[in-house]
């Protein structure tokens, strides 16, 4: 039983660290290359953080969190709290597509996606087209833009497996004191 407990502790951190790694990794990833990214699938998109990025370091109660926001926001706080060791713990994401854009916030510790919101659907039913069409395409936009993050995850974690994550670590690690 105890040994149970302390496994399910053990990945829960795993997850949050995989977590961390991941979202930072994409906010040094979107400002190296402009926000450009390609799919597996060569799909060119773009994903740039939003509005809002926050930052945690340390555990209990010496955990510390630092949170920049607002529109245009150049995020100083956050990569001031970069700087002292915290990683991103949560970030609003917008990707663009073929001209379309989705946004949400993504939390590190379990993936949860907030305020998830697609490009608009038309809502204008013509007399000859199925009323159903607009909820489809509703769920299409939505995994669209979960198939983007997913593939880009892909992609972090193929890379962080890699020989060559080591050197990955030191563009952030220089990327992170220059800003």
């Amino acid at each position: 039983m105890i040994e149970n407990i302390a496994n399910d502790i053990k990945a829960e951190k795993l997850a949050i660290t995989i977590g961390e790694d991941f979202l930072t990794w994409l906010w040094f990833k979107s400002e190296k290359n402009n926000g450009m990214f390609t799919s597996t699938t060569n799909e060119v998109f773009s994903i740039t953080m939003g509005d809002k990025i926050v930052v945690t370091g340390g555990e209990g109660e010496f955990k510390e969190s630092a949170m920049s926001s607002g529109k245009n926001s150049s995020f100083k706080e956050a990569k001031q709290g970069l700087k002292t060791g915290k990683k991103v713990c949560s970030a609003k994401i917008i990707i663009e597509y073929n001209g379309e854009e989705w946004s949400f916030q993504i939390k590190s510790e379990d993936f949860s996606l907030t305020s998830f919101k697609t490009p608009k659907v038309a809502k204008n039913i013509q007399e000859d087209e199925d009323p159903d069409g607009a909820f489809f395409e509703k769920i299409y936009l939505i995994e669209k833009g979960l198939e983007l993050l997913d593939d880009v995850f892909s992609q972090f974690l193929k890379l962080k497996l890699d020989e060559t994550w080591d050197e990955e670590l030191e563009e952030m690690k220089n990327w992170i004191n220059i800003g």
